[in-house]
């Protein structure tokens, strides 16, 4: 390297974004995906034992699949080599090889070659690599944002270890975001800014797991805005939503707001308003609530509010609970409001929930009521012996299907726990069960 190259180089280093400077070197500086990189982890073994073998980082953007990538350039003693698919073309990837080759003949060197989004390869690109992997010419680190199962030949996915990472959560990023404000050799410290608490939770909230729009919107922050009387960046929440261009809902997610925005999602609901269902559910979904959460709250109000008026509001309700952590956020969003509409504009009963509640007190009040004996299993040994089901008829052969006789205990007969409504398909029920009753 001559002297332009690094004043080039240097220059690259502190003119680059923040996000790139604050880049961890060291396993231990890494924050998040302790689900691979755990000091009981296979990945964390290997890059320390510098043994790795051809792996392919899976994840969403600003989750530390470079920053891994990076990490292990620091700690390996193999040649380390990184290109990026959506630039490289067969001419780069040939040079690299060579070079490859030249370092494992000649001294006995391996090579790391890091190619950063790997699914922007066609098939051509990802088989050229193939021999070269498959024979350790290379140890192949991929990085990609797409899903390597459909992205990635199959042949080289047979010969790499998949390591999916996870969205960094809240703390990982309130962590990050701090380095970066106070760490003066490679984050912003110099510039004296201070954060506050309000605007670090926004910003860890709002950046929904993404490391490096986080950093951005702080860089922009502390560069951009003046310093106070006493001679520092004051960064707070006005100037965190100015920097990610969003505004901030009041919404915390373990306090008060969470549960009266949750509350009145219910009970616009139950109450068949399906324009306040629409906006409490728009509130929670931006504020970054938890769309399982939301969609259990919508099972139990299926059940608890529509019940038996529209048995299929349940039906719903459970296949979007299931839609939605197969999708996951923006798609999540529609299936939520499918269903949160389907339910506001339903029937409504909450018979159901009525008549096992009345059945529990029943049970709590009277615990000893006895199943009557025609009702009893008589099927195992010595059943019969002692009457058990002895008199019980069987419904299938009368009209209707149906025969009056004896269900509920001695002590409850006449008691009614379920009584359906005149509303939605309940009016049926109700239809169908004075009739049977009527002709029995």
């Amino acid at each position: 390297m001559d002297l332009f190259d690094y004043m080039r180089e240097n220059n690259k280093q502190n003119e680059s974004p923040l996000a790139s400077r604050i880049r961890p070197t060291t396993l231990d500086e890494v924050v998040g995906q302790q689900h691979i990189i755990g000091k009981d982890k296979l990945l964390y073994r290997a890059i320390k034992a510098d043994k790795l073998s051809s792996i392919i980082f899976y994840g969403p953007p600003g989750t530390g699949k470079t920053t891994l990538a990076k990490v292990i350039a620091n700690t390996t003693s193999a040649e380390f080599c990184q290109i990026n698919a959506t630039v490289a073309g067969k001419k780069d990837m040939e040079e690299v090889i060579a070079k490859a080759k030249d370092n494992l003949g000649m001294y006995g060197k391996k090579t790391i070659l890091f190619v950063d989004e790997i699914h922007r390869f066609n098939k051509g690109q990802q088989d050229y690599l193939l021999p070269f992997v498959e024979d350790g010419t290379i140890i192949l680190i991929g990085a990609t944002t797409e899903n390597p199962y459909f992205e990635v030949n199959s042949a080289l996915i047979s010969r790499s270890v998949i390591f999916e990472l996870k969205p960094l959560g809240k703390e990982d990023i309130k962590e990050i975001l701090r380095r970066a404000v106070y760490d003066e050799k490679k984050g912003m410290g110099s510039f004296g800014a201070e954060i506050d608490e309000e605007a670090l939770d926004f910003l860890a909230d709002i950046s929904n797991g993404d490391a490096r729009n986080a950093l951005n919107a702080i860089e922009l922050g502390i560069l951009t805005t003046e310093k106070g009387a006493d001679g520092k960046v004051h960064i707070d929440l006005a100037t965190a939503e100015q920097c990610i261009q969003k505004r901030v809902v009041k919404y915390d997610k373990t306090g008060d707001n969470h549960y009266d925005t949750i509350s009145a999602f219910i009970k616009s609901m139950r109450g068949s308003d399906p324009d306040a269902v629409a906006y409490y559910l728009a509130k929670m979904l931006y504020a970054g609530e938890d769309i399982k959460f939301i969609a259990r709250r919508i099972m139990v109000c299926a059940s608890e509010d529509v019940g038996n008026a529209d048995p299929n509001a349940l039906v719903m309700a459970v296949a979007a609970s299931q839609a939605v952590e197969r999708l996951g956020m923006p798609e999540a969003r529609i299936v939520l409001s499918q269903a949160a509409l389907y339910i506001a504009t339903a029937p409504k009963s909450n018979a159901c929930i009525n008549a096992v509640d009345e059945a529990l007190e029943a049970v709590k009040q009277q615990r000893t009521s006895a199943v009557p004996t025609h009702l009893q299993d008589a099927h195992y040994k010595g059943a019969a012996k002692l009457g058990h089901g002895e008199g019980y008829k069987y419904a299938h052969n009368y009209p209707n299907h149906y025969v009056t006789q004896q269900y509920l205990p001695d002590d409850l007969v006449g008691t009614c726990f379920y009584r359906p409504t005149e509303n939605g398909y309940e009016k049926k029920i109700r239809e169908h069960m004075d009739k049977i009753h009527r002709e029995a």
